[in-house]
């Protein structure tokens, strides 16, 4: 009986609670239980192998610049109305979320409004189906949200993707030909809890989400006759990608599926035009440990001539990233020909364009990989390679394609080739061929032939596209790197910061802890006349040294203050958009909440580090430095003094006082600096400088997260100007002290 009534009472409790309803899902749930989409467009009508879409990336629509937005209604909806892509990829930052100064980061509803009506808009006018877009969110989408669904989370409310109840992390799309499945995958790696920016900056690929993408990528292994071929695309690239808790990483899922592509934003062109990266390994297991990668270009492997099938098993793909519309009015199209990818990057600065060429074929020799690196061994159509191929994309109808293939070998470009190009029958897109001789061009070098195309229109207009590398041996092409590109697509900065922080830790606190063990266990002393009269590095060093231990004060408030950055908050600030409790900033990131566990959960690592490294690199090592010279600079001059009064301290060797006298071994021009205490005035516009840019970023950071410097962060801010203000008052009393005397 007590059983009865306790298994009614337990009934009744679960009828009272309120469990939320389940979340919907258009098509599937992935195995990882987070809702996720996968749709399939039928392509019909010819080319039978041939699509092509549009990437668009980093719209920063802003209420300080309407003009972002209203150019994007005027030129994209108009370009997209006689491209027909089957798809349109928005790859995140769809709104700016900054205030008019760049300094408060969080989202603001009425750019949200803008985009939903400006992209309502474009669907309507370039006649696409609204299904066909897909946008996904950016860090800028993110800034300041503390719950995805919650009600600053914009992004599920006004994108199209969220008005599509596209929920999950990760939706794909399958656009099926007669000859081939294309498979799409994009995914959200924004952070689940959106901080306000700088410390947003970095895709975080939960294991959930990488468990998901590589489902969505799987999903038509089982058929292995089936030709597929994969693309993903999200907003982060990859060096701004950081690993999950298990150590997974985007890269080994995308090396494990053979992708075709990455496409991403997020950098923008003004870190330089060839944000493109390849990636490949032959061994999955351990790729993810690279730290630099010191070229964007494909390697040839040993198999380039030969048809092996060891050329096409080295896991690869390529990284591509989309300038920004945000100032470039940058857009892409990618077209899949036979399996091969191309793309153009068009620039609309100067408004829209009413022609636009894409080469499909011969392959762009910088942009080619492993699997298509000979059209020879008989493993694709023989079709696909007699033709030269290229869609012209036209608001007006085409008269006439030329093909032009010049020889660049001379030095200078000549004509090899030209022939008129006709338009495919039956294509439902604007496929022009031309037949060709590809073994005339055999080459061993991958840049000496270069194609371009010429177009013409019913109203006179000419268009002629780039002069493109191509090699038919598919020997690849250099994509050439600055030092801006190897910097931001190069390194892997979330594996990168924590070494970079311990070798700054090392280096400094050796240079300040081990020199002070040595000399106090000496009983040499070491003073500037004795480093003149024997001049050598150990001397010097243990002078300098010697001179700072001389200000304690200094050398134990550094040695202190680096102590605290590590061990201590570095700030208290609001970093969501409005509400919830304030959270704090350590060298590890955030910490809003305890886990499950009862333990600190630190978010936002590695983003913390572009505040945590210019602190450490501009302000404090600076700061360190300018304070040793300083402390040396007031040993000089001490001396310098006792020898203009022909003081001898105890410690001083008799027979250096003849050198030391004015008029013998010290110049004319030391005088001058010693005298003039040039070196101190200089160090004097250093410290200023320093504390000048310090209290630039503590302005920055209180606009920011909201705070105010003496509540929230007074170690953090006032540290280094007092410590660099008191060594300047204590090496001038010093001077006052001999004066008097």
């Amino acid at each position: 009986m007590g059983n009865l009534i306790g298994i009614t009472i337990l009934l009744l409790l679960l009828i009272a609670i309120p469990f939320p309803p389940p979340s919907s899902s258009s098509s599937a749930t992935s195995s990882s239980g987070n809702s996720s989409t996968r749709e399939v467009i039928e392509v019909g009508g010819g080319p039978d192998d041939l699509v092509w879409m549009v990437q668009l990336s980093d719209l920063h629509f802003s209420v300080h610049h309407p003009e972002r937005a209203r150019e994007f209604q005027e030129i994209v909806g108009f370009a997209l109305s006689f491209i027909k892509p089957s798809l349109v990829l928005l790859t995140g930052d769809l709104t700016d979320g900054k205030s008019k100064d760049l300094l408060i980061m969080k989202q603001d509803e009425d750019e949200w409004i803008e985009y939903q009506k400006v992209m309502q808009d474009v669907v309507q006018r370039s006649g696409l189906d609204r299904s066909a877009f897909y946008d996904i969110r950016g860090n800028h989408d993110n800034f300041g949200v503390p719950v995805v669904g919650g009600s600053y989370d914009f992004y599920s409310k006004y994108s199209i993707n969220g008005q599509l109840q596209r929920t999950g992390k990760v939706n794909s799309v399958t656009i099926q030909t007669s000859k081939r499945k294309l498979l799409f995958v994009g995914f959200d790696s924004t952070m689940s809890s959106g901080f306000r920016g700088p410390t947003n900056l970095f895709g975080h690929p939960t294991d959930e989400l990488l468990a998901e993408i590589n489902s969505e990528l799987s999903q038509w292994d089982s058929q292995p006759t089936q030709l597929v071929t994969k693309v993903s695309f999200g907003h982060f690239p990859l060096s701004f990608s950081a690993a999950s808790k298990s150590g997974k990483t985007l890269q080994d899922i995308f090396i494990k599926h053979s992708l075709d592509a990455y496409l991403c934003g997020h950098l923008h062109t003004k870190f330089g035009k060839n944000l493109k990266r390849h990636h490949h390994s032959s061994h999955h297991a351990s790729y993810s440990k690279q730290l630099f990668q010191l070229n964007g270009h494909r390697t040839p492997s040993g198999n380039a001539s030969t048809c092996s099938k060891d050329a096409t098993s080295i896991g690869e793909f390529w990284e591509w990233e989309m300038g920004d519309w945000r100032k470039s009015r940058a857009m892409r199209i990618l077209a899949i020909d036979g399996g091969h990818i191309s793309f153009v990057d068009i620039n609309f600065k100067l408004g829209a364009k009413e022609t636009i060429i894409l080469p499909t074929f011969p392959l762009d020799s910088r942009f080619t990989s492993a699997s298509s690196q000979n059209y020879k061994c008989g493993l694709t159509d023989p079709s696909s390679y007699e033709f030269i191929r290229v869609l012209v994309f036209s608001s007006s109808p085409i008269v006439s394609v030329l093909a032009k293939i010049y020889d660049s070998s001379p030095g200078n470009l000549i004509l090899v080739l030209e022939t008129q190009m006709k338009k495919l029958a039956g294509s439902h897109g604007n496929l022009y061929i031309a037949p060709w001789n590809i073994q005339a061009f055999e080459d061993p070098s991958p840049d000496r032939f270069l194609l371009q195309i010429e177009v013409s229109d019913i109203m006179g207009r000419s268009t002629a596209s780039e002069h493109r590398p191509f090699s038919v041996s598919g020997i690849p092409a250099k994509v050439p790197w600055g030092w801006k590109e190897f910097f931001v697509m190069g390194c892997q900065w979330d594996s990168l910061y924590y070494p970079i922080l311990w070798c700054f830790y090392l280096l400094v606190l050796s240079i300040l802890l081990i020199p002070k063990a040595l000399l106090s266990f000496s009983r040499r002393q070491y003073t500037y006349k004795n480093f003149k009269a024997n001049k050598s590095l150990i001397n010097g060093l243990s002078w300098i040294f010697t001179e700072l231990y001389n200000v304690p004060v200094a050398w134990c408030c550094v040695v202190a203050y680096l102590f605290y950055l590590v061990l201590c908050p570095w700030f208290y600030g609001q970093v969501f958009t409005e509400g919830r409790e304030r959270a704090y900033m350590t060298y590890r990131g955030w910490v809003s909440s305890f886990n499950n566990l009862g333990r600190l959960e630190f978010l936002g690592s590695p983003d913390v580090m572009v505040v945590v490294l210019p602190h450490l690199f501009f302000v404090v090592l600076p700061a360190i430095m300018t304070i040793t010279v300083l402390a040396a600079e007031n040993g000089m001059y001490r001396d310098y003094l006792l020898s203009l009064s022909s003081k001898k301290k105890d410690d001083y060797d008799g027979q250096y006082k003849d050198s030391a006298l004015p008029g013998s071994s010290i110049s004319k021009t030391s005088q001058i600096i010693l005298c003039g205490r040039w070196i101190r005035k200089l160090l004097l516009a250093v410290s200023l400088a320093i504390s000048w840019k310090h209290f630039k970023n503590c302005a920055a950071l209180t606009k920011a997260y909201e705070m105010n410097p003496i509540i929230h962060f007074p170690f953090y801010s006032f540290a280094i100007p007092l410590v660099l203000a008191y060594t300047i008052w204590k090496t001038g009393k010093n001077f006052n002290s001999i004066t008097k005397k």
